[in-house]
């Protein structure tokens, strides 16, 4: 032996393993022997499995209603929705959480966006993240208050990340969701409301990146622009309450202003500037006649409602 040198016993770390029987994990008929196919016919072969995501979502648009109502009431009652999600269905629910923000001007609080892994899991994938079960009743513990809503993503539906914090939440008094591509999940008797797309296998086996990912993307723009919709921060269906942060959106604004008003463009520039750039109060004070204070007045008593201050104002 050489001298200094120290024998170790190797230690073999043994790792769980899950053999998952959701559809996402089976074989899809239609894309066998793909890596022989010429390019065109993958993409022919995506591009006809990828249409069955839109009318699979069709299928659950009930369950989604409803979570737009259960994350109305909770945003009314001042409290938050939060997602929890692993990989790519956290990382959907991160991007849906920062859209809404510059898109409809929302309380940067409302929509809280939880991933397994923290936010290093957004750009590489964080091994044993998702199978932390403790950890997803962890976070849930400290951050989810009863009243809130949760809503958790995963392609399987059995991702224990997120299965512990929905329990966690359920625990603390707040509804919760699950949103898979699993129809068949179990976890479904455990939550308030369950939205199992029925997406069938991946094109790529378990690749759940391709149509779970979608309709998950899906489910979640639909979810929360409703959500915003019935929260009086889009009028007719123009986006009055975006953040113009640089030249395209500032040029919207005035186009949202001729579109809803019908005014000329320079009448709308002159009223969105004595607004001081808000655009509901510029949008209400054109609409009503009124002045811009009155129609600052109005939008205040009626919680930011467009139509509600405009009611106001000809009552």
């Amino acid at each position: 032996m050489t001298a200094g040198r120290v024998e170790r016993d190797e230690v073999a770390v043994v790792r769980p393993v899950v053999r998952v029987g959701a559809p996402t994990e089976r074989r899809n008929p239609q894309s066998v022997d793909l890596d022989l196919m010429s390019t065109r016919d993958v993409l022919t072969v995506i591009n006809e499995a990828d249409r069955r995501v839109p009318a699979a979502v069709a299928a659950v648009l009930d369950e989604i209603a409803e979570t737009v109502d259960l994350a109305v009431a909770a945003l009314r009652g001042g409290h938050r929705v939060h997602y929890f999600g692993a990989g790519t269905s956290g990382r959907l629910g991160v991007l849906d959480a920062a859209e809404l923000a510059p898109t409809f001007n929302s309380p940067r609080h409302w929509f809280c966006a939880h991933l397994a892994g923290g936010p290093e899991a957004m750009w590489r994938a964080v091994e044993d993240a998702e199978d932390d079960e403790r950890g997803g009743a962890a976070e849930a513990g400290e951050c989810v208050h009863p009243g809130d809503l949760v809503v958790g993503l995963a392609a399987s539906g059995r991702t224990p990340y997120v299965l512990g914090a929905l329990a966690a939440s359920r625990a603390q008094g707040a509804g919760t969701v699950l949103l898979c591509a699993n129809p068949e999940a179990e976890a479904a008797r455990s939550v308030d409301v369950f939205i199992g797309v029925d997406t069938g296998p991946e094109v790529v086996t378990g690749s759940t990146r391709m149509k779970a990912g979608t309709a998950q993307k899906l489910v979640l723009n639909t979810f929360s622009t409703a959500v915003m919709v019935r929260l009086g921060r889009v009028y007719s269906n123009l986006m009055i309450d975006m953040v113009a942060t640089n030249a395209k959106l500032r040029g919207r604004m005035i186009s949202i202003l001729v579109e809803a008003t019908g005014c000329a463009e320079e009448v709308c520039r002159v009223a969105l500037r004595e607004a001081d750039g808000d655009l509901k109060t510029a949008l209400v004070a054109l609409v009503s006649g009124a002045e811009v204070p009155a129609a600052r007045a109005a939008l205040a008593r009626s919680a930011d409602q467009v139509r509600g201050a405009l009611a106001l104002l000809a009552s």
